[in-house]
């Protein structure tokens, strides 16, 4: 009887491993997780729900978050993945939070807003980030806690031509911002800003340009006023002046960012607006047509197009953690307003 080689069954045994490891890196590249297993997995954290869902929209800003070291994650279920964005499970000082960044402009942040509310049990919404500065009475650093927030990026753009005749909401004529300044005539015409129609369950559609913050929580959020932010972008560079929480002024919202001065002008000297944004509104009518609390925090990190330097990129760390540490002081007010602590019961959130 002849024996065989050692060798025969090395190769052998390493081949069969070798095919096996194939299947099944083919079978998870191509087999996604089911949806029904994530939204199981939900209604499992959502056993110790209710939470506070906290929004952000960049990169910068939930780094921001990281560092301070606030957010304790689940030590059970820390995380679920659901259609490309993580929802993170934790607690930040005692509170339930499940945190979630939502990508830049509107379309992301309405999505994300929708799957945050839909799959988890959420008892309010509180959304961070950094934003231009549109009112030259406010500096960098700042943060404005807006309680009206306006989508301008929804235009009717008229033909070259047209006059302007009636009660607008508001729009621009380009001819008035012509360069050497000319007869006003523009081939570009007029942009008319336009309301947005809202849904919400307990009324009929509805045509709207402002969103108002959530009252009872706005007036929690006013109770932050003189709280200390950081001056400091490192050891060697301050600002100025002590940054401040602003609350009650006016933010615009659009797929736009804003750095030209002559537009952010406009906006101010037609909306009175202090600050500019890409998401706050989408965020805003997500929540309000579910008829959930919401409140912004935007820290200021540019004059939109009045700075001769870009300075955006030097003072957005700065900004999102003024905004940061103003969101989390309004997390804890609302903490201390609960009974018996926790996340505050549906009464408490009602808007009154």
């Amino acid at each position: 009887m002849s024996m065989i080689p050692t060798s025969f069954f090395v190769m052998g045994i390493a081949s069969f491993f070798f095919k096996v490891i194939h299947i099944l890196l083919l079978t998870n590249l191509s087999m996604a997780v089911p949806a029904s297993v994530n939204r199981a997995a939900a209604l499992e954290i959502n056993k110790a729900g209710p939470y506070i869902g906290l929004i952000m929209a960049d990169q910068t800003e939930e780094q921001t978050l990281l560092a301070a070291g606030v957010f304790l994650p689940c030590a059970i279920n820390p995380w679920l993945d659901f259609s490309g964005r993580r929802f993170n499970i934790g607690s930040i000082n005692g509170q339930k939070i499940i945190y979630v960044r939502c990508g830049q402009r509107r379309l992301n942040a309405g999505v994300t807003t929708q799957m945050l509310i839909d799959l988890f049990d959420i008892a309010g919404v509180v959304h961070y980030g950094t934003a231009g500065n549109a009112n030259n009475s406010l500096s960098i650093g700042d943060v404005s806690v807006p309680k009206y927030i306006a989508y301008t990026g929804s235009w009717k753009w008229t033909k070259f031509g047209t006059k302007m005749v009636g009660d607008q909401l508001g729009y621009l004529h380009f001819g008035n911002y012509d360069v050497p300044v000319g007869n006003k005539t523009n081939l570009l015409s007029n942009i008319v800003f336009q309301p947005e129609e809202f849904f919400s369950e307990n009324s009929e559609m509805q045509e709207i340009f402002w969103l108002e913050a959530t009252r009872k929580w706005f007036y929690t959020a006013s109770k932050l006023e003189g709280l200390k932010l950081e001056g400091c972008v490192n050891s060697t560079f301050c600002l100025p002046e002590p940054p401040k929480v602003v609350v009650g002024l006016n933010a615009s919202s659009a797929d736009i960012f804003v750095d030209n001065a002559a537009f952010r002008g406009f906006l101010f000297n037609h909306f009175q607006v202090a600050s500019v944004d890409e998401e706050s509104a989408a965020i805003a009518m997500i929540c309000q047509s579910s008829n959930l609390p919401v409140i912004v925090f935007r820290g200021l990190s540019d004059l939109a197009g009045g700075d001769k330097e870009n300075v955006s990129s030097m003072f957005s760390s700065l900004a999102a953690k003024n905004a940061l540490t103003a969101a989390i002081a309004f997390l804890s007010l609302l903490q201390h307003a609960t009974e018996g602590g926790g996340v505050p019961n549906a009464l408490q959130l009602v808007d009154t």
